[in-house]
């Protein structure tokens, strides 16, 4: 059985039926293996770099903290790294694969194969089903056991350096309600771990129709089961002078729980948990936008793997005929970093509700794949 593409236009007269044949199963198990070895060899030394930058910074910002060993800072990076490295896993596909290619051409290894009648399509195969099983495997298998580490190195960093698992610049929290007092917005400075207490508060209270009622200033706030105290709080309300209350109480639709798996990275959260998460950050009265944004660029994270083979196949193949290698595969780098900043960019948008985050996730994956296709149609089939 051989894999390739076979032109037939037998019976379509003038016009090309492309068939798609099979190569042979110990053709497509060395270039499995080729591709599958190369793109693991990248995910190490990557990886590698990451650790150690990220274990020299860890030690530099732990150097003031007593009782804190240089083992114990290593452990806590390696808890980090696996969720920073699904980040890099697109790149190690693109890397990977474009540096096989150069290395089975340099070997005349594609050029034998293309001389009995092997296409591109045939040799891409082995890539493209290891893109997609990896794919597969990093959201279904990896990003799970990171997202437990990564909650791990929260508690952690939590401990050492008095975060709460949020991006290191931004500790506050939002929590929107709906309960009988009407909307209410609060934003806090900081939500303790149990989920039951805020500092320095700030509350935005509406009626049912949408009329801003009162703000309410406090630095600190207990959540009890349907309501919640504010401690010397300093109430302003529309037309009316300020008033300080010694407790002012505001009644409460989220639970402890709820505000604490609405405030959980989307990052710390299992891909299984994500539609759990999101019904609860929605039920607590938060938004549940990133959590469901993650979802969909999990499930697009197989196919934005396809498109870095498909990538790679177009920068790093056109130097079979025309030379110039450093140019491509420079080019190549280009377009995969172009991949990468757009589905950034597409996630900002989806994460501030300017688009779906149903397109936000798959757009970049869908569109750079046709494109990926479209480019090696045309490159190699004319």
């Amino acid at each position: 059985m051989k894999i390739g593409w076979r032109f037939d236009s037998a019976f379509f007269g003038s016009s090309v039926c492309v068939v798609p044949e099979m190569i042979g199963w110990t053709l497509a198990i060395y270039l499995s293996f080729r591709f599958l070895t190369m793109i693991g060899l990248v995910f190490l030394i990557i990886c590698g770099m990451v650790y150690i930058v990220d274990f020299v910074e860890l030690s530099r910002r732990a150097s003031d903290l007593a009782g804190v060993s240089a083992w114990y800072i290593a452990y806590f990076s390696a808890l980090r790294i696996p969720s920073v490295s699904e980040q890099i896993m697109p790149f190690c596909v693109l890397f990977g694969t474009m540096a096989t290619f150069i290395n089975l051409t340099r070997s005349l290894e594609l050029l034998i194969a293309r001389a009995v009648g092997v296409s591109v399509w045939g040799f891409l195969l082995p890539p493209l089903v290891i893109a997609t099983v990896a794919g597969v495997g990093s959201v279904t298998l990896f990003n799970p056991l990171s997202a437990k580490l990564k909650q791990r190195a929260n508690v952690i960093e939590t401990q050492l350096f008095g975060r709460n698992g949020k991006a290191i610049d931004d500790p506050s929290v939002w929590v929107r309600q709906q309960s009988l007092d009407g909307e209410a917005f609060i934003k806090a400075g900081q939500l303790s771990l149990d989920g039951t207490r805020l500092s320095d508060a700030t509350v935005y209270v509406y009626d049912g129709s949408g009329t801003f009622e009162q703000r309410i200033a406090a630095p600190s706030g207990h959540l009890w089961p349907g309501v919640w105290q504010f401690d010397h709080a300093l109430i302003l309300a529309p037309g009316e002078e300020s008033f300080a209350s010694r407790t002012f109480l505001l009644a409460a639709s989220a639970t402890p729980e709820e505000l604490m798996e609405g405030t959980v990275a989307p990052d710390s959260v299992p891909f299984w948990n994500l539609p759990e998460r999101q019904a609860m950050a929605v039920a607590g009265g938060l938004d549940g936008t990133a959590y469901e944004l993650q979802f969909h660029a999990l499930l697009a994270r197989p196919l934005l793997f396809i498109a870095m083979v498909l990538i790679a196949a177009v920068f790093s193949l056109r130097f079979f005929r025309f030379g110039g290698i450093e140019k491509m595969i420079i080019e190549g780098l280009g377009a995969g970093f172009l991949l990468y900043g757009a589905t950034k960019f597409l996630g900002d948008l989806g994460g501030v509700g300017l688009l779906s985050p149903l397109i936000a996730g798959w757009a970049p994956a869908v569109v750079a794949s046709l494109l990926g296709t479209l480019a090696l149609l045309n490159q190699e089939d004319g």
